[in-house]
């Protein structure tokens, strides 16, 4: 189990310690300073807690909830780690209607969520069009709209944007090339990096993030990770432990650790002290309080998955997911209670993120 208290641990360098000060101060890091702080296991309760710190001072101990709606796991693309990749043909597939999505946003307005995250394969079925009228009604009830669905052209952005998309989620992964190569099979990495500056050029708030734990990555790669976030000026950034999937290239590797993810997560916020950082199911998936541990590490922001459990089962990107077999109100529910068992309000805003 991992431990959040305040004690800090014996036999830390104390070069390491003012590191935490110096980026706790001054939100700069260079990449040398970064790894050393990622190889130094016994300064991790002064990180999660400074990182704490820094996000009770920026933005508060108002935790953000996201409703999210994963509508298809049908992808065109065939990323080695992911387990609703195209080539996997052990898993059932399914595509939400219009319908359907629709309905799920009406329950999210109804659950009092100020967010719906539309999350999904890149799925070709939902042409610019199709999806510009669903982004369109959903607003019209009032809700925050966040979109999680791949690469696409600049006009295509451009269009979601008018429509009244406010946020865009697209993790680079890795910004090790080669890497990002051997994880991407047929995609590009110059793209990657491409949509994530027309999005910001198009004002969205954008996310991004990576995985920590892939085979191959190096404590190097995650420190250029952080600093690429940095650069970007990335609005949100989720980060969670690579959970190899069944039936993927991947399926026999080891998984990623907790507390390496933890860590990327907590020197993020210390870098980038505003944004808005979810505490993933991923973390929740390796522990049962793993987001309560991302929450004492600088995360604040949750989104509860409130797709019907019959599709839900079958968005498995990894197995296991939290969450993955009760209602969408048993688990706002649950989500609640942690929350507030640490003593953290539920936000009554839209959670926009505002630059200090």
């Amino acid at each position: 189990m991992i431990s959040t208290t305040n004690t800090l641990s014996a036999g830390a360098g104390l070069s390491n310690f003012a590191l935490i000060k110096k980026a706790e101060s001054c939100h700069s890091l260079t990449k040398e300073e970064i790894i050393k702080l990622l190889e130094d296991n016994s300064i991790n309760n002064n990180l999660f807690n400074v990182a704490d710190n820094v996000r009770k001072q920026f933005v508060g101990d108002d935790v953000h909830l996201r409703a999210l709606i994963e509508f298809s796991n049908i992808c065109k693309c065939n990323c080695k780690y992911c387990g609703i990749r195209k080539d996997n043909n052990c898993i059932e597939r399914y595509r939400m209607t219009e319908e359907e999505i629709i309905s799920l946003a009406k329950l999210a307005k109804d659950l009092d969520y100020k967010t719906v995250v539309l999350q999904s394969g890149e799925d070709a079925f939902f042409s610019t069009e199709k999806l510009c009228k669903i982004i369109e009604q959903i607003k019209k009830l009032n809700l925050a709209v966040t979109l999680s669905i791949g690469e696409k052209t600049y006009q295509e952005y451009k269009d979601y944007k008018e429509a009244g998309a406010d946020r865009y989620l697209l993790r680079i992964e890795t910004t090790n090339r080669n890497l990002y190569e051997q994880m991407h099979p047929n995609m590009s990495f110059e793209n990657r990096i491409n949509c994530l500056n027309n999005l910001k050029e198009l004002g969205y708030e954008t996310g991004t993030g990576c995985l920590v734990g892939l085979p191959l990555q190096t404590v190097d790669s995650l420190a250029e990770d952080i600093l690429f976030f940095k650069k970007l000026n990335a609005d949100m950034v989720g980060l969670g432990p690579f959970i190899p999937a069944p039936n993927t290239p991947l399926q026999n590797e080891q998984g990623g650790d907790l507390t390496l993810a933890l860590k990327v997560m907590a020197i993020t916020r210390l870098l980038l002290p505003d944004i808005n950082i979810p505490a993933t199911t991923a973390m929740e998936t390796l522990h049962p309080d793993g987001r309560i541990f991302a929450l004492k590490s600088g995360a604040n922001v949750v989104m509860p998955n409130i797709t019907n459990i019959n599709y839900k089962k079958k968005y498995t990107i990894y197995p296991g997911k939290a969450g993955e077999n009760i209602s969408a109100e048993s688990h706002k529910k649950t989500v609640v209670d942690k929350i507030k068992s640490i003593g953290r309000n539920i936000s009554q805003n839209y959670g926009f993120r505002t630059k200090v």
